[in-house]
């Protein structure tokens, strides 16, 4: 299936996501939770986990129903969620990112299927291998082979094709969030490599942010990094304009950062992922252990490049790479 074939796909499924979507239960009918720990926002990793569903045989309210929890960035409330999500008796549970390490502990018994994962699931306890899971649980993860270290190479790589001037990049991001830490780690270890300096301005909300900005720009850092972690994801209205008033090219993870205003994105496809998170949904339904599904790595990536920001910025993108990115923002 071709890329604008999928999204069109996914756009169409976003556009009939029930409202406010919160538990939609069919009696009889085995149930799917899903816990997220962040928003409703992100009904088009909703609409993938249907589709990948849809495309395995299994169609909402005939073959299965949905119960969903949000935590609306509140990583306090993901164990009573999961447990107020336990008492509904479900057949399997969709958890992304923190939320799956929260299912994982408070409902081992239960079948879980992860995705939107940064860490290493066999380094948090999800799984015994890659191969052959082995318990409960399954799923796939943001990184491929080499893991986040590798991809932030890449992505920071691709970052300096445009800022070739790159000698200090500022993060700015939690310290509690895997994510965050995760790209923290990585960044620290690619920044020899690669030749510029790393210096990490630590938020822990968001009244913390004006502080972070001031710093690294007194600090003349070359660009900002802008971590993928779901505080600054729920809230990136919030975040957006001190990005634009810092003047300084900026990087992040996912497109919808790119789409909002920073220099680029680079991630892989995590609708992608939804929808293989569907899949795996699917044959748990049908009867396949968690643990004799392998865990899925991907093969998607996206690459997203904001030429109205760079123009702002004076940055001239060379035609040779606006050719390579997957979308172009004008």
């Amino acid at each position: 299936m071709g890329r604008r074939e999928f999204i069109g796909l996914i756009g169409t499924a976003a556009l009939s996501f029930p409202r406010p979507g919160y538990a939609q239960t069919g009696a009889g009918l085995p149930l799917v939770a899903v816990l997220l720990q962040d928003t409703p926002g992100r009904g088009k990793g909703i609409a993938a986990l249907r589709l990948g569903l849809q495309q395995a045989g299994f169609i909402e309210g005939t073959n299965y129903s949905f119960a969903m929890r949000f935590a609306y960035g509140d990583f306090k409330r993901l164990p009573s969620l999961a447990k107020e999500l336990g008492t509904l008796k479900p057949r399997v549970i969709v958890a992304s990112s923190n939320a799956a390490g929260v299912v994982h502990r408070v409902l081992p018994d239960l079948p879980l299927v992860f995705t939107a994962i940064a860490a290493d699931p066999i380094a948090i306890g999800l799984a015994q291998s890659y191969a052959r899971p082995g318990g409960m649980a399954t799923g796939n993860v943001m990184n491929a082979i080499g893991g986040e270290e590798a991809l932030t190479e890449k992505r920071i790589g691709l970052f300096k094709e445009l800022v070739p001037g790159l000698t200090r990049l500022g993060m700015v991001g939690t310290t509690k969030d895997l994510v965050s830490v995760a790209e923290q780690n990585a960044l620290r270890k690619v920044a020899g490599n690669l030749g510029f300096e790393f210096v990490h301005y630590p938020i822990e909300k968001l009244d913390d942010l004006e502080g972070a900005f001031a710093s690294g720009l007194r600090e003349e850092v070359s660009a900002f990094y802008i971590s993928g972690g779901s505080l600054l994801f729920n809230l990136m209205s919030r975040v957006m304009p001190f990005v634009a008033a810092s003047g300084k090219p900026t990087v992040g993870v996912y497109p919808e950062w790119a789409r909002a205003g920073l220099l680029m994105s680079y991630s892989s496809d995590l609708l992608d992922g939804w929808r293989h998170a569907g899949t795996y949904v699917a044959k748990i339904l049908g009867g396949t252990k968690p643990g004799d599904l392998p865990i899925e790595q991907p093969s998607k990536f996206t690459w997203v490049i904001n030429l109205k920001t760079a123009k702002k910025l004076g940055i001239a993108v060379p035609p040779t790479l606006l050719s390579l990115a997957d979308e172009v923002i004008e």
